[in-house]
């Protein structure tokens, strides 16, 4: 299915009606609704009978227009257009990586839809860990050269893709680590990796501390790398969202 954006800009979504409260699954960065916990959530949702909604970003996935001219901003608008139009009623947000910087945005917009947030990997700031470290001395200067540069897809050997010197300058002005706090009272479940490459799970420590609800619990995953998406980890991030619904009825 297709949400018209305007400007023939679309953002692809599949939506499944059921009982509420929803969940909205936000994917990472440079993935897509396919992936393996979108596919494996759809399928718990709908054998459970329960509201659920995957959505691509813009310049992901089967949405419309590029990857490199993507923000976080622009990304962040394409989850509130979606909570706007597709999704109804309360709502829980699960977010994996560069979701869950973009889920804790969405709860910010949206305090009166939002009533759970279910982190894997999330990586709030991610951009400013590229920017200050994250890439290579001759990427940061083919950044300020030409606008762009090349990282490798460690999920996908051989190939890379781009990213603009506008998504790490956008994307400061979206970070939340910084602050003093994050107003965000719902219950949140944070799930993290100890050997993910990508996220260190200590960001997820972080954001516990920052988080201004009390209901906020992290479960770290000894041999957990940054995706969790083995069956094991499928089945832990299902007992996590029942819980989690159990509490909120």
């Amino acid at each position: 299915m297709k949400l018209e954006r305007g400007n023939d800009e679309h953002i692809a979504y599949e939506h499944f009606e059921g009982a509420g409260p929803g969940i909205v699954f936000l994917s990472g960065f440079n993935s897509n609704m396919q992936g393996d916990k979108a596919v494996a959530l759809d399928a718990w949702c709908r054998q459970s009978g329960r509201q659920f909604t995957r959505f691509d970003y813009q310049g992901h996935g089967d949405s419309s227009g590029k990857f490199e001219d993507g923000s976080i901003g622009r990304w962040i608008d394409d989850a509130l257009a979606v909570l706007d139009e597709v999704a109804s009623g309360p709502l829980v947000l699960v977010g994996s990586s560069m979701g869950g910087w973009i889920m804790l945005q969405v709860a910010l917009a949206r305090p009166d839809r939002v009533i759970g947030l279910v982190g894997i990997a999330a990586a709030p700031d991610f951009t400013e860990a590229l920017a200050h470290g994250g890439l290579l001395p001759e990427q940061m200067l083919q950044l300020e050269l030409s606008g762009s540069c090349a990282i490798d897809n460690c999920y996908d050997d051989g190939d890379s893709y781009l990213i603009s010197k506008t998504l790490l300058d956008e994307g400061r002005e979206h970070c939340l680590l910084e602050r003093e706090f994050i107003a965000i009272d719902s219950p949140v479940r944070l799930l993290h990796g100890q050997r993910d490459e990508d996220v260190p799970w200590n960001r997820s420590l972080l954001l516990a501390e920052k988080l201004a609800s009390e209901n906020v619990e992290l479960q770290l995953v000894k041999d957990g790398d940054h995706r969790l998406s083995r069956p094991r980890d499928l089945q832990r991030l299902f007992a996590t969202l029942e819980a989690l619904l159990g509490d909120l009825d």
